[in-house]
């Protein structure tokens, strides 16, 4: 990857309003996420609304020769799933949602989990926990912080509670580019790695296993699944090294409670 490139006042201030409206989409799938409807429904309907709506980009549609505006990866499936017309959300299903937003030359990034209907206990839990070890690296963000501190906390909380970290995929740096400098793993050691900085912008969401961490790619060449098919959930949030802490840039209006 290249050097890591701060962002200025003005930057972030463009990477804000990219965030915030993205948090506006996840409020408007919060009511049509749903038994009954497929995946295939859920990117037409994200896509319409942003750019119809939010008159914004969706910055995954044409990335990497990528035709759809979001990810839809249902039970075990791990990461980037493949929004299908056949795929039809039931009860009991956990699904996670990933979309990317560009707005005034910055993009933003965030992914949340939806409970279909009535799900077990098992996987409420995994989503949950998940949704916590995601909030555990983001607390530790802050100047003089490293890379390795975030990836412990987050590791250190998933594997408390009995589940693995998938170490294939990491969050990125974001900004004008969706994958900039630095990589962010989710496992790691206090100390060690990079030294965060104010100016910085990076992805962080971590992918969760109720079995073991082993992950593959099926035939299309996109979605990455367990390998033991046990449950996997995501949550991931854009997120700003402050001059004394962090801020979320895709934060939604029922985490500000």
């Amino acid at each position: 990857m290249s050097e890591i490139k701060l962002k200025n006042p003005q930057e972030l201030a463009l990477m804000r309003q990219s965030g915030k409206l993205l948090a506006q989409v996840f409020a408007y799938l919060d009511q049509h996420v749903k038994a009954g409807l497929s995946t295939m429904q859920i990117n037409d309907l994200t896509e319409r609304y942003i750019v119809d709506q939010l008159a914004a980009r969706p910055a995954s549609k044409g990335q990497y020769g990528f035709k759809y505006v979001l990810n839809s990866s249902v039970n075990h499936v791990v990461c980037h799933g493949v929004p299908s017309e056949t795929q039809i959300l039931k009860a009991g299903d956990i699904v996670n949602i990933d979309i990317t937003l560009e707005k005034g030359g910055f993009i933003a990034d965030s992914s949340k989990m939806y409970l279909i209907g009535e799900v077990t206990p098992e996987a409420r839990k995994l989503v949950d926990k998940t949704y916590e070890a995601m909030w555990e690296g983001i607390k530790v963000v802050k100047p003089g912080a490293t890379l390795g501190d975030v990836g412990y906390a987050i590791q250190r909380h998933a594997e408390r509670n009995g589940y693995s970290v998938v170490r294939d995929y990491c969050g990125h740096g974001i900004g004008r580019e969706m994958h900039e400098a630095p990589e962010v793993m989710h496992v790691g050691s206090r100390g060690k790695g990079l030294v965060l900085r104010e100016g910085m912008t990076f992805t962080i969401e971590p992918m969760i296993n109720q079995g073991k961490a082993r992950v593959k790619t099926k035939k299309d060449g996109w979605t990455v699944v367990t390998c033991d098919k046990q449950l996997s959930a995501q949550w991931e949030h854009t997120i700003a090294v402050t001059a004394d802490g962090y801020e979320v840039l895709t934060l939604r209006d029922e985490e500000r409670a």
